[in-house]
């Protein structure tokens, strides 16, 4: 292995890791004050406090895995943040439209928007790495 290998399978270990803290930090932050501290304000702020330095951390090891890349796979990865970043805002922005003039039954909850960010970025990732692969 060489030791630009080695060094993308370590970013790519840490943004994983870091990945799923923030996640797993999104759950607490979502469900213990219901669950496990019964609503104390102090914990819930703690608990959103975590998330939010757990993000940031996650944010800066992302970059890090991107300026591990070569050109392509940074390329590709660019790419595919792109298309979720424009379509989070496009279908985003038609979601909350949709909500707000009682279109759908339900509310625009943040969630969806997150699952729908994920999913496209997702598809884009594939689909664009085998255009160029």
């Amino acid at each position: 292995m060489t030791a630009h290998q080695s060094s993308l399978q370590s970013s790519t270990r840490s943004l994983a890791i870091w990945t799923f803290s923030w996640t797993f930090s999104v759950a607490i932050a979502t469900f213990g004050p219901k669950f496990i501290w019964q609503e104390e304000v102090l914990l819930t702020l703690a608990a959103i406090a975590l998330n939010v330095v757990l993000g940031v951390k996650m944010i800066i090891t992302n970059m890090h895995f991107l300026n591990n890349l070569d050109e392509l796979q940074r390329k590709i990865q660019l790419e595919a943040m792109a298309i979720a970043l424009g379509a989070t805002i496009v279908g985003g922005l038609a979601f909350s439209l949709l909500d707000i003039t009682d279109v759908i039954g339900f509310d625009a909850e943040i969630g969806f928007l997150v699952i729908f960010t994920s999913l496209t970025y997702l598809v884009s990732l594939v689909l664009i790495r085998n255009k160029y692969l």
